[in-house]
């Protein structure tokens, strides 16, 4: 087989423990982002979401993410009445940890370059459609 059609296993993710199947070139793109840890897929989305939010880097963001998840997973299960209030404890539990994150530039508004990093003099346009 070759080295493309080939999958192994990556090893422990860095939130949750757990083990996926992929490529090596797959394996190798994702340590290369997060600095030789293995992170998976879904713990990659949040990953980038806490760094995109908080303006910070992938180390910081990776410990946050599995500080959370710890967190978590320490809680104990709701109780079989009691689980539209656990329901409601959690989505209250994201709602604050998303408005305790800092915040970047507001949607449609780039954020300024600090002088000398090359940030265009002027205000800047939006195009319709554009990402």
């Amino acid at each position: 087989m070759s080295e493309q059609g080939a999958v192994e296993v990556a090893g422990e993710a860095v939130a949750w423990g757990g083990a996926t199947d992929c490529t090596p070139a797959y394996i190798a793109l994702v340590r290369a982002r997060y600095g030789g840890r293995w992170v998976c897929g879904l713990c990659g989305e949040a990953v980038e979401d806490e760094i995109r939010r908080g303006l910070i880097g992938a180390e910081e963001a990776i410990r946050r993410h599995a500080a959370f998840r710890r967190s978590f997973r320490s809680s104990p299960p709701p109780a079989a009445s009691g689980a539209g209030e656990h329901l409601i404890a959690a989505v209250l539990q994201l709602l604050r940890r998303g408005l305790e994150s800092p915040r970047g530039p507001p949607a449609g508004r780039p954020m300024k370059k600090p002088a000398g990093m090359g940030a265009a003099p002027g205000p800047s346009v939006a195009l319709p459609g554009a990402c």
